[in-house]
């Protein structure tokens, strides 16, 4: 099993959601979160005052799946959130040592 997270610009989880339950991912979870990368923010001209905003708003993505799932979730996350334009985001893949349901108290891939 893996952890799959993903930080990706907020107007493509639309989108990335349909690619990645196309290819059959049962549940994602999605959380609102600020950070930088490279960028580093931009600066911006409110009523007349410069300021710069250090945090830019993005979208973190968190599926977990079997194995044999984690390329072609990775592959359709690259492929849909993909704009060319710096800001674009990043994947990252984890080991999952375990996963339990709590309702029905299975684990492993069942509790997937």
């Amino acid at each position: 099993m893996k952890k799959i997270e993903a930080i990706v610009k907020p107007f493509k989880m639309e989108e990335i959601k349909e690619a990645l339950v196309e290819i059959g991912v049962e549940g994602l979870t999605a959380t609102e979160v600020k950070g930088f990368g490279r960028q580093k923010g931009h600066t911006e001209i409110y009523r007349g005052a410069e300021y710069t905003v250090d945090f830019i708003p993005k979208i973190k993505i968190e599926i977990t799946v079997s194995d044999h799932l984690v390329e072609a979730v990775v592959s359709a996350i690259i492929k849909t959130a993909k704009t060319g334009k710096i800001g674009d985001g990043k994947v990252f893949v984890l080991p999952l040592e375990q996963a339990f349901r709590i309702r029905t108290e299975e684990t492993g891939d069942k509790a997937i």
